[in-house]
């Protein structure tokens, strides 16, 4: 069965398997066309002047034909289609499911049983259709026929909206529901919000009622620049039981000067549109305007019929990672679009919006999947078709992950129609924009649009705007030397009704939160102390006031401009109103509010507290409960890590961390820090890799916690992870130490996973130290053995790709030249049948050094070249130094050198010192001799130093290559390799000490 999805997406798929048949413009609106005029046949004279107005008849009937061949070839012979030779007529039958007519079916249905007298069956057809109704007609193209087709649609919707509204079926939600369905179709019709003003007035939801009226008010003065009707005013009035009308709300102007800066915004908005993605920056002093100029480019871009998507960051700890992009996903027209990817990626969605999936939030993830992840957000921002336009407010607060984000997404889509345009306060000690904008900048991707305050005359334009009344000459003189020409200041300073006081803006942003009522101070008060966005339910939940004087203080702020609605929440008009707000408010009283507002959000969100998790410990760490503050830090951390949000996990970390190491000493106290180190290790892990020094610190206080609080599982998890700190840096004999104490603490309970690491980690670093192969080889067995059917080790692995890839080291260096490669290939053969990509890469990296040893260029090249692609796909830095060596080696040349060179010096760089005698040994095969030399020289060193001693046998026998006299050290080699057990080593050292035996 074909499934037709036309409303809010443009896709034919299969219905049993998902798979998209085509989303060939020209292809579904060609089909679209005809099921619009489902059992009307259609000339093919009339579709082919309509769908290739230029062409000549003859021509434009000929690409129908070439069209319909296409559709056909694709789609087979569909009975819902029936063609003759004068014309093409879509029609209803089983083979096929089309929302256009499903919703058309349901339409009339409705509408037949509310003339039947059946309020029930009309409801019933009303919400069917609404559920078919995905979203407009075909979003993004504009031809005539669509335009018609889209309105009348669109018309009938809203009429099945205000029938389940108008229709008493004793199901208020579903009221609710549709009257919310018909504002988003006619934002701009008040009668809608009165309709759901009215629902939920007869709910007892009074809070949302003004909410609604709010809105409706904002976007009437935004798109029409008018006030509400009488009859929305008279229904606000009766909910705020005020007999006299409302006071009157402050002028809100419009756009004032920036003509230039508008127009430079439009020229990369169409550049962008055009299919040239790019970004951004309008930035500048505070104040400045930079919110107001994106607000106004957004409008401009919307009415062209983009879809525009807002977030913004906040300056306060208890941010969400990836906050402004689920902003951004949580647009009504990126959803409808959203909702037609394919499920691999609805999945990646779903991580970071748990909500839209029954059943929570997304499974475990591992590191290597966030740039899977990324590009599932990044094809669900652009899924419509149309020009997208994201907008970041105060990208100076931007956490790391939304930065990385957008520089992957632009990197991705260099020819997607998106723009993002940014707003950075400059001299804010904020810690986003700096490293990610510097990315954009180096790859001429981004745009920096500077915005300076307004000169004198600016300044008086804007004044007179907002205050309705010209200036005098002394007055316009007084003003901008007060206020420096930046529009915040002339608004608030004009807004306050009063001269701009000598102490600057503080003072007019002081004077302008006095003028409300003691209950509206005290509500802006609370909302300050929130940090962020609130809604009336928080402010009801933490505050001493009745709900109905929370929301006439609300209501108050809103008219005069301190507060503004904004998608069902309210957020202060500016962020310096918030701090002022907050400043006024007592030091004991802060807490109070803090303690309260934490409160109120678990009461709110009571059985989910996943998505202000950061909120709620923030809170509470500022409302002086610790203990609580530090649950909630490692919930949100945990919660961040789940969206590969590490840089974020660790800062929360770092904060709980912070309050438990505050307290007191006890055993308690012990326990609490061990348990947030425990936390900590893996984001470290992640984010930092394995030669961290934090994370060694991390796993070495753990360790230390552990053992002294008795704890013998937490001892040998943290020797489990040290051991793989310490051996990635080099740290061998340390980390052989670690090893042998994790095997040490190995007790009948002990876990499959952790018995099979502990064997498999003594085996790494015995190899490494040179000990007798056999031994590693009994323990790489062992440690296969115990963990069998595990999924990973704890130190992040699989057991049965990353033991035997090593294993086949040992093999080799004993002589089995056959079982090596027969491990390598077993261990490849499996990542790529499970599908993992980092067992694959651990796989490729192990078999590649496998096929090094043996100098088999043949087969390491393609293994080499196949680990650095997959590397560079997942982001595996570590793996991908391997890949740049070994394929260096394999290439030779100056090309091959260059390679090996720049893969050595990145592990150096990282702090990977494990194997660098064999990295440095192969540099020195590719280089001049003196440079060889030197270069196994120090090869020889590092292996003394570091104890990392099992290639030092082939080290020796490469420098003996470039003594006078070879002998001495080959010699050398042959007792080394000897001593070692290494059977492959020795044979060579012999074979060479007999070529340079004396004849």
């Amino acid at each position: 069965m074909l499934r037709v999805s036309l409303l809010g997406e443009q896709v034919i798929a299969d219905e049993e398997s998902g798979a998209v048949l085509t989303r060939s413009p020209r292809s579904v609106a060609l089909v679209a066309h005809l099921v619009v005029h489902a059992g009307r046949p259609q000339p093919r004279r009339l579709l082919a002047g309509l769908f290739w107005p230029d062409s000549t008849d003859a021509q434009a009937l000929t690409n129908l034909r070439r069209e319909l061949h296409q559709l056909r070839r694709v789609l087979g012979e569909l009975p819902s289609l029936a063609v003759t030779g004068q014309d093409l007529c879509w029609q209803d039958t089983p083979s096929s499911r089309v929302d256009v007519r499903e919703f058309a079916l349901a339409h009339r249905a409705a509408l037949a049983a509310g003339d039947a007298g059946d309020p029930g069956a009309a409801v019933g057809h009303a919400r069917a259709a609404l559920a078919a109704y995905g979203g407009e007609l075909l979003p993004g193209l504009a031809d005539d026929w669509v335009l018609a087709a889209r309105a009348e649609l669109e018309g009938q919707c809203v009429e099945l909206c205000d029938l389940i509204c108008r229709t008493p079926s004793g199901d208020p939600a579903a009221a609710l529901d549709a009257a919310r369905r018909r504002i988003a179709l006619r934002p701009l019709e008040e009668p809608g919000y009165r309709t759901l003003m009215g629902l939920q007035a007869e709910a007892g939801d009074r809070a949302g009622a003004v909410s609604t009226y709010h809105r409706c008010a904002s976007v009437l003065e935004r798109e029409l620049g008018v006030v509400p009707a009488e009859p929305t005013r008279a229904a606000l009035r009766r909910l705020l039981d005020r007999p006299d009308p409302e006071p009157r709300r402050a002028a809100a102007p419009g756009l004032v000067g920036r003509a230039a800066e508008l127009a430079r915004l439009g020229e990369l908005w169409r550049t962008a549109a055009a299919g040239r993605a790019g970004f951004v920056l309008v930035r500048g002093d505070a104040g400045v305007g930079k919110t107001r100029l994106v607000t106004e480019l957004a409008g401009l871009a919307g009415a062209e019929g983009a879809v525009v998507a807002a977030g913004r960051c906040f300056g306060t700890p208890g941010r969400l990672a990836l906050a402004p992009v689920a902003d951004w996903l949580r647009t009504p027209a990126v959803q409808r679009a959203a909702a037609s990817l394919d499920p691999v990626w609805r999945a990646e969605v779903d991580r970071l919006l748990p909500a839209s999936r029954p059943g929570g939030g997304h499974p475990t993830v591992e590191a290597w999947q966030r740039l899977r992840f990324f590009e599932g957000l990044a094809r669900a921002l652009t899924a419509g078709g149309r020009p997208v336009l994201l907008v970041l407010d105060n990208a100076q607060w931007c956490d790391e992950e939304t930065g990385a984000f957008v520089t992957f997404c632009l990197g991705l889509l260099p020819s997607a129609p998106l723009l993002v345009a940014a707003t950075l306060r400059d001299g804010d000690p904020g810690p986003g924009g700096a490293a990610w904008t510097a990315q954009l900048r180096d790859d001429g991707r981004l745009a920096e649009l500077p915005l300076r305050p307004f000169d004198a005359d600016g300044t008086a334009r804007l004044a007179e705007a907002v205050g309705g009344r010209p200036l005098s000459t002394s007055d316009r003189d007084l003003l901008f030397a007060a206020t420096g020409g930046y529009p915040l200041y002339v608004v608030e300073a004009v807004r306050a009704h009063d001269s701009p006081p000598a102490e600057g803006l503080a003072a007019v942003l002081r004077t302008r939160l006095e003028q409300p009522g003691p209950a509206a101070r005290e509500i802006a008060g609370l909302a300050a102390a929130a940090g962020r966005d609130f809604t009336l339910e928080l402010l009801t939940e933490a505050s001493d006031l009745d709900a109905d004087t929370v929301v006439d203080a609300v209501d108050e702020l809103w008219r005069r401009r301190l507060v503004r609605e904004s998608g069902g929440s309210y957020d202060f008009t500016h962020d310096l109103l918030r701090e002022t707000a907050y400043q006024q408010v007592s030091p004991p009283r802060r807490w109070l509010l803090h303690r309260r507002l934490a409160q109120g959000l678990e009461l709110l969100h009571a059985g989910d507290t996943d998505a202000v998790a950061a909120q709620l410990a923030e809170q509470y760490a500022r409302g002086g409960r610790p203990d609580r503050a530090v649950a909630h830090y490692r919930r949100a951390a945990a919660v961040a890590a789940g969206t590969f949000a590490h840089a974020e996990a660790i800062r929360l970390l770092r904060e709980a961390l912070a309050l438990v190491t505050a307290r007191p000493p006890s055993g308690n106290r012990d326990r609490d820090e061990l348990a947030v180190l425990e936390a900590l290790a893996g984001p470290l892990n992640a984010h930092q890799g394995y030669s961290s020094p934090e994370l060694q610190r991390t796993l070495e206080r753990s360790l230390a916690l552990a053992e002294s609080l008795g704890d013998a599982e937490a001892a040998l998890t943290a020797l489990l992870e040290l051991w793989s700190s310490r051996f990635v840096q080099g740290r061998t004999v340390q980390a052989h130490e670690a090893a042998e104490r994790a095997l040490g603490l190995l007790a009948p309970g002990t876990s499959a996973e952790q018995s099979g690491s502990a064997h498999f980690i003594v085996a790494g670093s015995s190899l490494s130290l040179g000990h007798d192969p056999a031994e590693a080889l009994r323990h790489f067995e062992l440690g296969a053995e115990r963990t069998r059917d595990a999924a990973s080790w704890p130190i992040g692995t699989r057991p049965d790709v990353h033991g035997p890839a090593w294993a086949a080291h040992a093999h080799w260096l004993l002589g089995h030249e056959d079982t090596a490669v027969a491990c390598g290939a077993s261990a490849i053969a499996l990542a790529r049948r499970i599908e993992h990509p980092y067992s694959l890469a651990i796989a490729l990296a192990y078999a590649g050094i496998t096929h090094q040893m043996r100098r088999d260029r043949d087969a390491l090249e393609p293994a080499a070249a196949e680990l650095r692609e997959l590397c560079d796909r997942y982001g595996f830095a570590y793996y991908r130094e391997w890949a740049l060596v070994l394929g260096g080696w394999a290439r030779g040349g100056a090309a091959g050198l260059a390679a090996a060179q720049e893969g050595v010096a990145n592990l150096k760089a990282e702090g990977s010192f494990a194997r660098m005698p064999y990295w440095l040994s192969l540099v020195a095969e590719l280089s001049p001799p003196d440079a060889a030399r030197a270069t196994l020289d120090a090869a020889l060193a590092a292996g003394e130093a570091r104890d990392d001693r099992w290639w030092l046998p082939e080290v020796l026998r490469l420098r003996a290559a470039h003594d006078a006299d070879p002998r001495p050290r080959l010699r050398a080699a042959v007792e080394l390799a000897r001593a070692q057990g290494s059977v492959a080593l020795r044979r060579r050292a012999e074979a060479d000490l007999g070529v340079a035996a004396p004849s």
